[in-house]
């Protein structure tokens, strides 16, 4: 198997055969709680950027993809910004998040539906366990950049959030994030 250098420089990856991918407002239909909020916003804004590594095929067994996650700052409503949020397809597979930049959370739910938080910043470290969806929010005023290892057999489930969301959001209450059920 031929190797690939690739280098993080300034939290970004470069090097060749990397995955870049946009998420923008507009591509986040029903994930805030406040859709009339998302709709007024310019829905090119991008709201994070992906920078994946895949060495191997999707689906390999025993191989490994990491990537880099920006994600900008904002607010749709009174909902922060945050990524789209999944289990993993393979949903015995866990994964690792460190905090590069930025103030940010970590927002968990396991299959019964219970919800929990961790405080993401620089150098934070982040096991999630098999069976646990997550989503990340930017609670700060700059960018908030994360890196992440995963397997390659993985893959991802948006659908079950899609249709049934977290069982709690990370709202802004009176200047501060607080996490509410809904």
């Amino acid at each position: 198997m031929k190797t690939t250098a690739i280098q993080i420089i300034k939290n970004s990856l470069q090097g060749e055969a990397l995955l870049k991918k946009n998420t923008c407002i507009g591509d986040l239909k029903n994930v805030f709680v406040d859709e009339a909020a998302r709709i007024a916003l310019p829905q090119e804004r991008i709201v994070y950027e992906v920078e994946a590594y895949l060495p191997v095929k999707e689906g390999t067994e025993g191989g490994l993809f990491w990537g880099i996650t920006k994600l900008y700052p904002g607010k749709v409503g009174n909902e922060y910004h945050m990524t789209r949020g999944h289990f993993h397809a393979q949903s015995d597979r866990a994964e690792y998040y460190w905090g590069l930049e930025g103030d940010g959370v970590l927002i968990l739910m396991d299959r019964k539906r219970y919800t929990w938080v961790e405080e993401m910043k620089p150098g934070s470290l982040h096991y999630i366990p098999a069976h646990t969806a997550h989503r990340v929010a930017n609670t700060g005023n700059t960018m908030l950049s994360f890196a992440a290892c995963w397997p390659a057999d993985a893959g991802h489930d948006y659908e079950e959030i899609a249709k049934n969301g977290f069982s709690a959001r990370l709202l802004d209450t009176e200047g501060s994030p607080k996490l509410k059920s809904v």
